[in-house]
């Protein structure tokens, strides 16, 4: 059986929202968890961020995703941290 490109289409758009749903809770999780570190560091005399640990996250998205992994870790750690 041979589907249509709409329907094909509409397919992968479902999945593409499926992923998103599943992206954004994995967001939100990381967030949470983020909020923990930080209050433990600060609660314990250290500072609200840790760049040699922000410099590892952004090494780690640029080796895997390339230059746009970089600006998509910036996004996730102002998200976490917010601004510094």
């Amino acid at each position: 059986m041979t589907t249509t490109p709409e329907a094909t289409i509409a397919d992968a758009r479902e999945r593409v929202d499926a992923l998103d749903d599943r992206i954004i809770g994995l967001i939100q999780e990381r967030m949470a968890v983020s909020s923990v570190v930080q209050q433990t560091r600060i609660a314990s005399g250290g500072r609200r961020v840790h760049l040699a640990r922000e410099m590892e996250i952004l090494g780690r998205y640029r080796e895997a995703l390339g230059k746009r992994g970089t600006s998509l870790a910036m996004t996730l750690l102002e998200l976490c941290r917010g601004r510094i």
